[in-house]
């Protein structure tokens, strides 16, 4: 069994445009839907270690057993996006995997000395950005392993499978 840390299932970018660069994925890829989450409401979140709320949103479409998202900052705030890549730029941020046990994933990567660059919940699922840039280019997220985050997985794979690759759906915004 290989472990949580290794089962990198999402690949994510910081772009400037949500839909222009899901276009541009599916055109060059032909990867497809995106499903879009707008403004994002974070519970608890915090900033380096401090309270700070970002407003972003993504979109998420399956590519075989791994997801793209795509993230795009909507304010000036400082945060985990803008560690990494500047506004206006279109850049890899971090890859994700899903922990088991959350507590232990991430004091494995801290006990490396790696920094908590953001974190809060998503619903309630437990979630955290560890700036690993100075070893591999970009950062890792940690979700933790409860049945709201699967269930949302699950929809993006059933999205992609039943998608007619009609570019008119491509962008479909949930909630």
């Amino acid at each position: 069994m290989i472990p949580d840390r290794q089962q990198i299932l999402q690949f994510s970018w910081v772009v400037p445009d949500l839909e222009a660069a899901a276009r541009r994925w599916h055109e060059t890829t032909g990867i497809g839907p995106f499903l879009v989450n707008r403004h994002l409401a974070i519970g608890n979140p915090m900033y380096r270690g401090t309270p700070q709320a970002t407003d972003f949103s993504t979109a998420i479409a399956q590519a075989g057993p791994v997801q793209i998202e795509l993230v795009e900052q909507h304010d000036d705030t400082p945060s985990c996006y803008r560690d990494t890549v500047p506004d206006g730029a279109t850049a890899m941020h971090h890859v994700a995997i899903v922990a088991a046990d959350y507590d232990a994933a991430l004091a494995d990567y801290t006990a490396q000395g790696f920094a908590v660059a953001s974190q809060g919940r998503f619903g309630d699922v437990r979630f955290a950005y560890v700036d690993c840039s100075s070893a591999i280019g970009h950062m890792v997220e940690i979700l933790e392993d409860k049945p709201a985050i699967r269930r949302f997985f699950a929809a993006i794979v059933r999205a992609a499978e039943r998608w007619d690759r009609d570019p008119a759906t491509l962008i479909q915004t949930l909630g």
